[in-house]
């Protein structure tokens, strides 16, 4: 089990002018040992307290939470570089993916797209040829306890050796999307979504050229955030900035 503990920002008056004197804090906590700050210790058994509780630690204060899914996320081992919250957004929300939703995935990477869909998708099947990426995959799948999500070993261009059929959303995270056509044409269902991400508008055009004719490109975005620091004291853009990260297709079968 496990406990989030927040301290929240404290300030105080510094020579006549309010100050920021001790900063946000945001801990993800097992509750079976005792957890060190740079504040003290927090001892286990005051992490077994209800969600609200609050821990006193000298002059500071940290409120005790019950972790959600986004909490849990958080904290998955990380291989090779995972697609970002807000590129997943936009997948789900270009693609409608639902709880009854079939999605196949390739490459797993980190399994962390997998896991995010897994959460709202009936089933998700993701592929990787990479023993390090499916192991890592397999144990974030594990750490969420997700019950409907397969991490498979196998090459997604090789169509021949692919067997799943209807499904409804097709996602492709891989160096050469182009070449898995073949694979996409076998498995979705008509009307199914195919869901490309590229770092690349090179790639990305290559990728459009080989679409086959059944398909009917919807869009192909890049999704910029800007984060923004807003408090008392400041209204102005956050220098942590993620803006370019990848571009997204999205497409459908008709026929």
């Amino acid at each position: 089990m496990a406990k989030v503990l927040i301290k929240k920002e404290k300030t105080a008056m510094v020579d006549g002018k309010e100050r920021v004197v001790s900063s946000f804090e945001k801990h993800y906590v097992k509750e079976e040992a005792d957890f060190s700050t740079k504040h003290g210790t927090v001892r286990k058994k005051e992490l077994k307290k209800k969600a609200g509780s609050r821990i006193k630690m000298g002059n500071h204060e940290f409120i005790i939470l019950d972790p959600v899914f986004l909490d849990h996320y958080k904290q998955i081992k990380r291989g090779a570089q995972i697609i970002t919250l807000k590129d997943v957004g936009a997948i789900i929300a270009h693609t409608g993916i639902n709880r009854d939703t079939m999605v196949l995935d390739a490459g797993s990477g980190s399994g962390a797209l997998a896991c995010f869909m897994g959460r709202i998708a009936k089933q998700v099947i993701s592929y990787d040829i990479d023993e390090r990426s499916l192991e890592i995959a397999r144990g974030n799948v594990e750490l969420l306890g997700a019950k409907n999500i397969s991490i498979k070993e196998g090459n997604i261009y090789d169509y021949k050796k692919i067997n799943e059929k209807g499904i409804d959303v097709f996602v492709l995270d891989v160096p050469e999307p182009w070449k898995a056509m073949k694979t996409a044409q076998k498995v979705l269902k008509i009307g199914g979504f195919l869901a490309v991400y590229l770092p690349n508008i090179s790639q990305m055009q290559e990728f459009v050229k080989a679409l086959p004719e059944e398909f009917l490109i919807e869009k192909t975005v890049e999704v910029i955030e800007r984060e923004w620091a807003v408090d008392k004291f400041r209204c102005r853009p956050a220098t942590k900035d993620h803006a370019h990260t990848g571009f997204l297709t999205f497409s459908r079968k008709l026929l």
